[in-house]
């Protein structure tokens, strides 16, 4: 494939090592240094992008792909009050959109067995689950995309939690706590503590490797494909 990266930070560079790796040809590069140069001229050299950039430019970066009818991935967070936005426009115009908050196969399968576990756990009511995420102190948003996403995956099967709360001062909300760390990659967990115990299901990524590894198998997947998808079908467990 031929891939346009949005975005060239740690990320960027990752999933570039990894993409030529993988026999693909990086065609363009567009960071805030030549934001310009993001014209659908240019993307139209490309078969699928891929867009790690930062909250403030993603939806640009992601309206520019659909102007030129560019395949886009893109893993960036914190900007997703405009998430319907691309959404409608994907399907109106029969556009190729995936978005994920976090590539790594080893999350996904992490969301798939905290949806198994917080199933099981809907009838104890004497646990109290809450979240608890730890990034590097360069991460702008918070909490992370991974943690709300993992909000969402649970919160259906507690019916006495309205939502989720950063602070955890709202009991009636599912408490989030995130932390900013060194250069913390990215760490999720998910707990149920009562009086006697504490259950926790846990993802340390160890590198930034396997989000880039992700996020290529998820453009490879949607090459030639149309539609809004997940990784949950890249990685058919759905």
């Amino acid at each position: 494939m031929k891939i346009a990266l949005l975005g060239y930070g740690r990320m960027g560079k990752e999933v570039e090592a990894i993409a030529r790796e993988r026999g693909h040809e990086i065609v363009l590069i567009i960071d805030k240094e030549n934001a310009n140069e993001l014209t659908a001229e240019n993307l139209s050299k490309a078969d699928v992008a891929i867009d790690f950039s930062l909250p403030d430019v993603a939806f640009t970066n992601i309206s520019a792909c659909f102007d030129a009818h560019i395949p886009v991935v893109t893993g960036t967070t914190g900007w997703q009050e405009r998430m319907q936005e691309i959404h409608s426009r994907a399907k109106e115009e029969g556009q190729t959109f995936l978005y994920a908050s976090n590539f790594s196969l080893g999350v996904n399968l992490f969301f798939a067995m905290s949806d198994k576990l917080a199933k099981m756990m809907e009838d104890f009511s004497m646990y109290t689950p809450s979240i608890e995420e730890t990034h590097h102190i360069h991460k702008k948003d918070a909490p992370s995309g991974t943690a709300i996403t993992l909000a969402k995956t649970v919160l259906p099967y507690m019916p006495k939690k309205d939502g989720w709360s950063l602070d955890g001062k709202d009991d009636m909300a599912l408490a989030i706590k995130a932390f900013r760390e060194g250069e913390v990659t990215g760490n999720h967990q998910l707990l149920y503590e009562s009086a006697f115990d504490t259950l926790k299901l846990e993802h340390n990524a160890k590198s930034r490797k396997g989000f880039a590894l992700g996020a290529l198998l998820a453009a490879e997947y949607i090459h030639n494909k149309k539609g809004i998808f997940t990784m949950k079908q890249v990685l058919n467990i759905e």
